[in-house]
């Protein structure tokens, strides 16, 4: 079995592949605290109460955006199941074309989602990432990464606006029966839930407009189901994109 992880800004993903198929996630808060220690008790924990035998573990690769976990949670890793984790970044084989400035300003979830992309689903593609930042990536048909969108995520967007206005209670995020608010809570939430529908929707056709073609468009991320379904554009929700992109990785790593 294979055991992946996606650390995060906010969230921790672990997923466990056996072969081909995700049998078992769960999720996390990401903590650049924590101590390796913390994390072997996390991740033995999780183990115990979900009967996962850390001895069926072969193979185990990270994707992480914050460094001071890789390490903490590399050896913890190590310390449940004994095998030596790969770590997405310098020296991982990808098989990625990124035609970007800098390619090497890519974030290791970035690259797990687009290898996923390239695999799974037909180019030239979209995806939205709705999570701690919310991406909007483009592959063209040559299924190259070619760059994209950075918002500020959907949790961000509602701290920032409560802490600033004194008078602006927080709000979850379901949808009002209205886009048209009659309180302060449901036009909140319209601003949130309608308007980042909104958003996505227009930016999918700014971006087919600029490459003059239809795209099949995914979304990913914590947010995404919340979201996409009030998109009017037809958007296919996968939630495990980095984690299958991890699994790709591997494989194509793991002999060498």
């Amino acid at each position: 079995m294979l055991l992946v992880a996606d650390v995060g800004n906010t969230n921790t993903k672990i997923g466990i592949f056996d072969k081909d198929e995700l049998k078992f996630k769960l999720v996390f808060s990401t903590d650049k605290n924590k101590t390796s220690d913390d994390y072997s008790v996390e991740l033995y924990t999780i183990f115990q109460i979900n009967n996962v035998d850390a001895k069926k573990i072969s193979g185990s690769i990270i994707s992480c955006v914050v460094p001071a976990v890789t390490n903490p949670l590399k050896n913890a890793i190590n310390t449940v199941t004994g095998i030596e984790s790969l770590v997405v970044g310098p020296g991982i084989k990808t098989g990625l074309d990124i035609r970007l400035d800098n390619p090497s300003t890519v974030g290791s979830d970035i690259v797990c989602i687009c290898v996923a992309l390239k695999e799974l689903y037909t180019c030239p593609v979209i995806v939205i990432g709705l999570g701690t930042a919310t991406t909007i990536l483009y592959m063209n048909e040559n299924k190259t990464y070619c760059g994209g969108t950075i918002l500020p995520g959907i949790q961000i967007s509602l701290d920032a606006l409560t802490n600033k206005c004194a008078l602006l209670p927080s709000v979850n995020f379901s949808a009002p029966k209205k886009t048209i608010g009659t309180n302060t809570s449901d036009c909140m939430r319209s601003g949130i839930v309608y308007g980042n529908a909104a958003m996505i929707d227009g930016m999918i056709e700014r971006y087919e407009k600029e490459v003059k073609q239809k795209c099949t468009l995914v979304a990913t991320g914590g947010f995404a189901p919340v979201i996409i379904k009030y998109c009017k554009k037809d958007i296919i929700l996968n939630e495990d994109l980095v984690l299958e992109g991890l699994k790709i990785i591997y494989d194509k790593n793991k002999n060498l």
